[in-house]
């Protein structure tokens, strides 16, 4: 009988008390989802465009921050960087808030911002990043994650006291672009700059073959481009290159075309590239990942290993910001 009751006594134990403490641990339960409050007691939500499930979702903004710096960097990373990708991705959210002066995401009245990195910033629920990293690396990652994120609450990179355009990229292959290059507009903080840190990016290099045919499929028949190579003319011939080192003008066949539309139609990973014809097609070798402007990732987690703080990375590639807290801290 006493046997019973101290087994009875010892499965209640395990129910009540062990069970739930490893759930939270390995599942990710009530401590991954507590309630961020700022310094004066106010939360401030977020209406994201789910991309993947077509609808609005509100949610407190340092849980966003969270889950956009788990999608958009490796967790792998430095602190240093993870900080500084958690203020860039909050900054770039607080310039598209409605409630901060935002414009809102076109095209989806409501929201203040999408979860496609294709017209916002990519994100990631953590039911996602359990299957991404497993349950047992979850807890150390998401906890990571979680540390930069409020390490930084509250805190947005700002220029004559208003919120920049804080866009980043994986790997700027050497040195970033400027926005007026690129996109044409021109900020004073988001210059091109040398960097010497993204050097080990398993992105630096890329290459990518295309026949003929394949190309000419992609970009139009009317560029011309096989009865070209047939005709022993240069298919392909890079005209003009930017400050940076990037492709600005192209000709392909007998068609101009701008580095960043042969980008998107080649899917190359980025716009600083040479072209190497041969008998049957055209050899792209890319190097870096990305648009190139603001924030290099890869250059970031470089700062952080050389002792660099997330400010001073920032500082870095955002030339001339301050930082300021929307909480007033």
């Amino acid at each position: 009988m006493k046997k019973t009751v101290a087994l009875l006594c010892f499965f209640i134990l395990v129910v009540v008390i062990i069970v739930p403490v490893l759930a939270v641990y390995v599942l990710g339960g009530p401590l991954s989802t507590r309630v961020n409050k700022s310094p004066t007691g106010e939360d401030v939500s977020i209406r994201v465009y789910m991309a993947n499930q077509d609808q609005i979702v509100s949610m407190q903004l340092e849980e966003y921050v969270k889950g956009v710096v788990s999608a958009e960097m490796p967790a792998e990373f430095e602190p240093e960087a993870l900080k500084a990708q958690a203020v860039a991705a909050r900054t770039y959210a607080v310039k598209n808030m409605v409630m901060f002066g935002g414009g809102g995401l076109a095209g989806h009245n409501g929201a203040d911002i999408s979860s496609d990195h294709r017209e916002g910033q990519a994100w990631i629920s953590q039911e996602e990043l359990k299957q991404r990293w497993g349950l047992l690396a979850y807890r150390r990652y998401w906890d990571k994650v979680s540390q930069a994120v409020e390490a930084t609450r509250g805190e947005i990179a700002v220029y004559n006291g208003e919120p920049i355009h804080a866009v980043f990229h994986s790997t700027c292959g050497g040195r970033t672009a400027s926005a007026k290059e690129v996109w044409g507009t021109d900020f004073p903080y988001l210059q091109s700059v040398a960097c010497g840190w993204d050097q080990k990016s398993p992105r630096y290099y890329d290459t990518k073959e295309y026949t003929y045919a394949e190309i000419e499929e992609r970009v139009g028949s009317g560029a011309g481009v096989v009865a070209a190579a047939q005709g022993g003319k240069e298919a392909a011939q890079i005209i003009a290159r930017s400050d940076s080192g990037r492709v600005g003008k192209l000709r392909l066949g007998s068609k101009t075309l701008d580095g960043l539309e042969l980008r998107q139609k080649l899917e190359l990973r980025s716009t600083n590239f040479t072209i190497e014809a041969k008998a049957d097609k055209l050899v792209f070798k890319t190097i870096g990942y990305g648009h190139g402007v603001g924030l290099c990732q890869y250059g970031a987690n470089g700062l952080a290993k050389d002792g660099k703080g997330y400010r001073e990375i920032l500082g870095y590639y955002y030339t001339g910001v301050s930082f300021k807290n929307i909480f007033g801290s």
